[in-house]
């Protein structure tokens, strides 16, 4: 958008249009005033509008809702403000599906539609400048917290440069522990919402009425308790986003009360007979497999299709350990800068050790650990004595179970345990001494004693 925007009014009202566009011209715009669509739509054909302020009666065979598709199909990311004497929630809802901005009721407050108009050129000069900068740089989509160089992750962040400037709902499965709120972030940040608000909720362990009262919001009195009127997360992040976390343990009958409003966009707090339109884009999270709970009968299928509209796979960690070193590094730098570090590093014995650990707790678990050893340290690196003691043990035997054990003798363990360290380390006996946690010379001793 340029330093001065340019702002189209369209009123079949001349009076009424020519005083719209004196009150938002001292607001740095250009703005350019005509009395029918068929002007305003060689208008959007002929020059760039970032802002289009339109009546929704235009007396003629295109109403504002034309002007709306029309502005909107020259450039998606014109802002087009209704203004309506006869406010209809069928209308207004019909016209935010369409791409509205937003809109105003006659008699139009003037303070209101400076306000309105002023937020929407913040959202389009953020935008602008965003892809200025996304032009000049094909990775300059940030991904604060999530890590990785490994294929699934490069994966992952492939889909999210497509999916993030778009609207379409996404789908997150993983199990706990894998990230999947930092990518829900990551997609609002990237987005055009990024201006709005982004709200994480767990449907997990709320009950209904509870999750019901925090989506939706309630009225005075709606319940026990409800002291006040309280607005619901879909009303608070009205034009932002909301991450509906473990959206697979959402009671049914509320599964059927959130289908509603995703389909409809409009919003009715608990108690009241008050209708909210709303314009929010949902992205799901889950560490269920969504399509099992259908068969069940616990989940239903017509909200599994409305909120997968782009589902991404986040792999657990231990399928890729690729990911460990980068993810430590960052975890380190966080935990030393917030508790005043001088720990600069990490030993190769020490990260040998992480990315041969399973990390059943995924990322969350790695980046607890991290924090562990950043506070326990006392010297410039972590190393092996570092490493918490659940996480710091020789594994078992590669490919066999517990109950495969039986029987095998103890040499035959330590034998195995060296050889398999001893690989891992590509032969280095310093750093597989460390692992094991045995002296150089011992290890050198049962070397040459198991004639490995």
């Amino acid at each position: 958008m340029s330093e001065q925007s340019v702002i189209l009014v369209v009123d079949d009202e001349r009076d009424h249009a020519d005083g719209i566009a004196e009150a938002v011209e001292k607001l740095c715009a250009k703005a350019i005033t005509v009395y029918n669509a068929k002007d305003a739509l060689e208008i959007l054909r002929e020059q760039n509008v970032d802002i289009v302020i339109t009546d929704l009666n235009l007396n003629s065979d295109i109403d504002g809702l034309g002007v709306l598709k029309q502005a909107k199909n020259h450039n998606p990311d014109t802002v087009v403000i209704l203004i309506t004497a006869y406010a209809t929630i069928d209308t207004c809802k019909q016209a935010i599906k369409q791409g509205a901005y937003d809109y105003l009721v006659k008699p139009i407050d003037i303070d209101q539609l400076r306000t309105l108009v002023t937020q929407a050129q913040r959202e389009l000069s953020k935008a602008d400048r965003y892809r200025t900068q996304s032009e000049k740089n094909e990775d300059f989509f940030q991904f604060e917290g999530i890590r990785g160089n490994s294929p699934e992750t490069q994966g992952i962040f492939e889909v999210l440069r497509r999916v993030a400037p778009t609207n379409i709902s996404v789908l997150i499965e993983g199990k706990s522990g894998t990230g999947k709120e930092l990518l829900a972030q990551g997609i609002h940040n990237n987005s055009l919402r990024r201006g709005k608000a982004f709200k994480p909720i767990n449907c997990a362990g709320l009950t209904e009425t509870l999750l019901e009262s925090e989506l939706f919001g309630h009225a005075k009195g709606a319940f026990t308790g409800a002291a006040t009127e309280r607005k619901g997360l879909f009303e608070i992040a009205d034009k932002g986003t909301l991450f509906l976390d473990e959206i697979g343990d959402m009671p049914l009958t509320m599964q059927a009360k959130l289908l509603r409003v995703l389909e409809d966009g409009i919003v009715t707090p608990v108690g009241s007979n008050k209708q909210i339109i709303v314009d929010v884009r949902i992205i799901s999270a889950t560490n269920h497999d969504l399509a099992k709970l259908i068969e069940q009968k616990r989940f239903r299928q017509d909200l599994y299709f409305r909120i997968k509209g782009v589902s991404i796979v986040v792999p657990s960690l231990r399928d890729r350990i690729e990911d460990i070193p980068e993810l430590v590094e960052f975890f380190l730098e966080e935990a030393a800068a917030e508790v005043g570090s001088s720990v600069k590093g990490i030993s190769t014995s020490a990260m040998t050790i992480l990315q041969n650990h399973d990390w059943p707790g995924n990322i969350r678990q790695l980046r607890n650990c991290i924090r562990t050893m950043i506070v326990m340290c006392d010297h410039d690196e972590l190393d092996v004595r570092d490493i918490p003691p659940e996480i710091h043990q020789v594994r078992q035997l590669a490919g066999k179970s517990a109950s495969a054990l039986a029987g095998v003798s103890l040499n035959e363990l330590e034998k195995q345990a060296i050889i398999d360290t001893l690989a891992k380390t590509n032969n280095n006996r310093e750093q597989a001494a460390e692992i094991l946690g045995i002296g150089e010379r011992t290890l050198y001793r049962k070397i040459k004693e198991y004639n490995i």
